[in-house]
């Protein structure tokens, strides 16, 4: 098996594998019955989504398609006009 995607939560990490499982890719999350020993604390790295070697290859191309591997925007755009002064 290898790693396909790793995911910051859970719901990326099924989403990554449904992307596979409908692109006939066979794939299974790892980590995941270990979010609920952390308690309180994030952890971070522990989900993974993995997928036969043979169909990594395969799994990338589905997971681009997908959009999974895309970066994510920037949170502060600089396009954006100074309003000027504001209201209080």
């Amino acid at each position: 098996m290898q790693v396909a995607y790793r995911a910051d939560n859970l719901f990326d990490a099924h989403l990554a594998r449904h992307a596979l499982e409908d692109a006939g890719i066979p794939a299974f999350v790892f980590g995941e019955s270990l979010l609920g020993a952390g308690g309180e604390l994030p952890l971070f790295g522990v989900l993974r989504v993995c997928v036969p070697d043979v169909a990594l290859p395969q799994a990338r191309d589905a997971l681009q398609a997908s959009g999974l591997l895309d970066e994510p925007p920037a949170p502060i755009s600089e396009e954006l006009p100074d309003p000027g002064l504001l209201p209080a």
